[in-house]
């Protein structure tokens, strides 16, 4: 059923929604004119869902500049949203364990429709903001965790989200040779864990295994990233790969039993 069939789909709601969507990293506060750029939505219809929005309490509004930026209550629905993941609670401490183990930044992801998500983070004190940060979203196919998601799950699917989903270069020596990825995804089943390097950041090293679900396929993955000054591949397979293998089986439902 599309959403225009849906005789339960509230098409003002759906607009809210937009407006607070139109917000990130690279667009923290806006005025009325920007929000409507980045959405679509004509200025009348954006001047009063981000006025309702900011009197119900999810847009702060700048006396003085008029600008809006997401308030607090953002980061009361992601307090929400970690208590309803059981996964959290349950990977936390093991996370932590690696983490002091290896003394490197470690991360755990979960599938979020084309995407991974992180939803925990775990840097050192070489980390950069961004990395420090959960709820960042990127394409699947451009990261390891995701592709090693993805290779839990039978071979057909994985090769159509190959074809289909999104890519985006993050750096010029990001992979976009869906050719080449669908490879990367046939060893990575083989192998059991994925490793990239320089997709995400030029010099760093991405490490991830998945964690295996009760019906058989992972929807999430533990990943360690790594500066290529100070670790090479055959490094982080000799001392990173087993803690993080293990890891990623303690926190699954399936390595449990």
């Amino acid at each position: 059923m599309t959403r225009k069939t849906d005789t339960l789909y509230v098409n003002a709601l759906a607009k809210g929604l937009q407006v607070l969507r139109a917000f990130d990293e690279a667009n923290s506060e806006m005025s009325l004119s920007q929000i409507a750029a980045r959405t679509g939505l004509d200025k009348s219809a954006v001047q009063r869902l981000a006025n309702t929005l900011h009197l119900e309490g999810f847009l702060e509004k700048d006396s003085g500049t008029r600008r809006f930026r997401p308030s607090h209550a953002w980061l009361e629905l992601a307090y929400a949203y970690y208590w309803s993941d059981p996964l959290v609670p349950q990977a936390m401490p093991k996370l932590i364990e690696l983490s002091q183990q290896i003394g490197e930044t470690i991360n755990m992801a979960e599938l979020s429709g084309e995407h991974i998500i992180y939803v925990s983070r775990l840097p050192t004190k070489r980390s950069y903001f961004a990395a420090t940060i959960i709820g960042r979203k990127l394409p699947a196919l451009s990261t390891s965790a995701g592709r090693a998601i993805l290779s839990t799950w039978p071979e057909a699917e994985w090769r159509a989200a190959v074809a289909d989903w999104p890519l985006k270069s993050f750096t010029p020596r990001t992979t976009l040779d869906r050719d080449e990825i669908a490879d990367s995804i046939a060893r990575i089943a083989q192998d059991g864990y994925a490793i990239s390097c320089n997709q995400m950041i030029l010099n760093e090293i991405g490490l991830a295994a998945p964690i295996w679900g009760p019906d058989g396929r992972a929807r999430a993955a533990v990943q360690c990233s790594v500066s290529s000054y100070r670790w090479d591949e055959d490094m982080l397979r000799e001392k990173v790969l087993p803690v993080l293998l293990e890891t990623a089986n303690a926190i699954s439902p399936m390595g449990q039993g």
